[in-house]
């Protein structure tokens, strides 16, 4: 079930990521001019750069690079899930997976659910929250997951 934050974005702290509750947000259009020229940039395999010779690989055209998916979905999270406020950083990442190609013209959204909130022991003004990311295609398949954690002020000790 899809839940709704009680306060926004700009307003937002520790307490408000509540384990369980699963939200749902952004759409953002994949491009296939920025597909190849992140590829040119970072990741330069035939199927990311260029669309004649992607079309002869097994994924028959061409595919965005997982990296850039990646960058996609933290747009995303950015602007609609971590607080403006209150995030203090991330200690990192476990189990990403790049599912389903993702294609120009695709347009993406991402479901989080918090796996997760705790708060720090050592340092009681702050919590850490498990977040399962899932990246969507305009079909609803899931086409990156990937566990991360975020440490985030908390607006009580």
């Amino acid at each position: 079930m899809t839940a709704q934050f009680t306060r926004p974005i700009e307003d937002r702290y520790f307490e408000d990521y509540v384990a369980g509750n699963v939200h749902e947000f952004g759409r953002i259009m994949v491009d296939e001019h920025d597909v190849v020229e992140f590829a040119r940039r970072y990741d330069p395999q035939p199927f990311h750069m260029d669309p004649e010779a992607a079309r002869h690989t097994p994924f028959g055209g061409l595919i965005a690079s997982g990296w850039h998916t990646a960058g996609l979905m933290m747009r995303l999270v950015v602007d609609h899930y971590l607080s403006h406020v209150a995030s203090l950083a991330s200690p990192g990442i476990d189990e990403l997976r790049w599912t389903q190609p993702v294609r120009p013209g695709d347009t993406l959204s991402v479901r989080a659910t918090v796996l997760e909130a705790r708060r720090s022991r050592s340092k009681p003004d702050r919590g850490i929250i498990s977040t399962l990311f899932e990246v969507l295609n305009q079909r609803g398949e899931v086409v990156m997951s990937v566990k991360a954690m975020n440490m985030l002020k908390a607006r009580e000790r």
